[in-house]
């Protein structure tokens, strides 16, 4: 009997903390979605390509290449973690898929808006042409929908959850009644 319970088949895994689960979230998004810009690059949908996260560091021709697409890939694929995780801290708590709408917006503002001078190959928007503006946008779109969507709805499955074993468990807030009154 005591030798059933040491068996690796009969021991329960411990479950992800929620952090870690934003974690994988945000890891896999940025690499689904990166992916699917290099996708849209490739079929000349987008002029900007996952490499973009590599022109401010990286010298020489290869960052463009197909060598250099996939480096900007796994890089997204990192740095979209810290993204998840700034999601789940702020916005994890609201339903609905607005919120992870706008989240997709902004960090598309981010990169094209406020972070363009860090990137000396993005162009300009007004010389950027509207299928590379819309293509993005809608990748930025879709990533904060998958990314923001997956965090809140694993929240608010937690929150019910937890309401569940909360109900199942005896109120014993009012303390134990012994007397035969």
């Amino acid at each position: 009997m005591a030798q059933e319970q040491k068996l690796e088949q009969n021991q329960q895994e411990q479950p992800m903390s929620f952090w870690a689960k934003a974690a994988v979230i945000g890891f896999f998004g940025g690499l689904l979605w990166s992916l699917i810009g290099y996708i849209a690059y490739i079929l000349n949908f987008s002029k900007v390509g996952p490499a973009l996260v590599l022109s401010p560091w990286a010298l020489g021709e290869w960052k463009t290449k197909t060598l250099g697409q996939l480096i900007g890939i796994v890089v997204i694929a990192f740095l979209s973690v810290i993204a998840a995780l700034l999601y789940k801290a702020v916005l994890a708590k609201l339903k609905g898929i607005w919120a992870p709408i706008i989240f997709g917006v902004l960090l598309w503002f981010l990169v094209f808006y406020v972070l363009r001078p860090i990137f000396p190959n993005l162009e300009p928007i007004k010389e950027m042409g509207w299928n590379t503006i819309t293509t993005t946008l809608c990748i930025y779109i879709l990533y904060g929908l998958f990314v923001g969507y997956s965090i809140s709805f694993d929240y608010h499955e937690n929150q019910n959850q937890n309401q569940d074993q909360q109900g199942d468990q005896p109120d014993n807030s009012k303390g134990a009644n012994y007397s035969n009154n």
